[in-house]
């Protein structure tokens, strides 16, 4: 199963339309906030597939969930925006939070710098800004999960 994760789009959906055109073998979608009507714009190119979103701090008037838990063949992910877990000063509160929720995989946006990660059983991942042409993939097979970084 592959996972395309994208964040802080704000509006811009040219290279997200980009981005699922490289891949439209993804079964699902996670964007992690800054941009809640961005992917409605692109319904023609994400028709089937499981989509999750959570809502940024600029996703004003919002009523998507600033955290979400997905289970995916078996693999517990946890999603966030990133703010209310204060990730522009470090990241120990996002991995306390995913460790305490058993997830595997922790998600975030916010600062839109690339980051990738893993320790002690957590894979962490933020995809940077897909507006700037920055996304994540994550790719659950029967050998394990691997999380990678792409541009577009």
């Amino acid at each position: 199963m592959r996972i395309i994760v994208f964040s802080d789009s704000h509006g811009s959906t040219g290279c997200m339309q980009a981005a699922l055109l490289d891949h439209p073998e993804a079964d699902m979608i996670i964007h992690l906030g800054d941009g809640e009507k961005d992917l409605e714009k692109l319904s023609h190119l994400t028709a089937g597939k499981k989509i999750i979103q959570v809502c940024g701090n600029c996703d004003l008037y919002s009523f998507l969930p600033a955290n979400e838990i997905v289970d995916v063949a078996g693999v517990r992910i946890f999603c966030t925006h990133g703010h209310t877990e204060l990730v522009k000063h470090g990241t120990e509160q996002l991995v306390e939070k995913a460790k305490s929720l058993n997830a595997s995989v922790a998600l975030y946006g916010h600062t839109h710098q690339t980051v990738t990660w893993y320790d002690d059983g957590l894979y962490v991942l933020n995809p940077g800004s897909i507006r700037g042409g920055e996304y994540g993939m994550i790719d659950i097979t029967p050998s394990g999960i691997m999380v990678l970084q792409a541009d577009v």
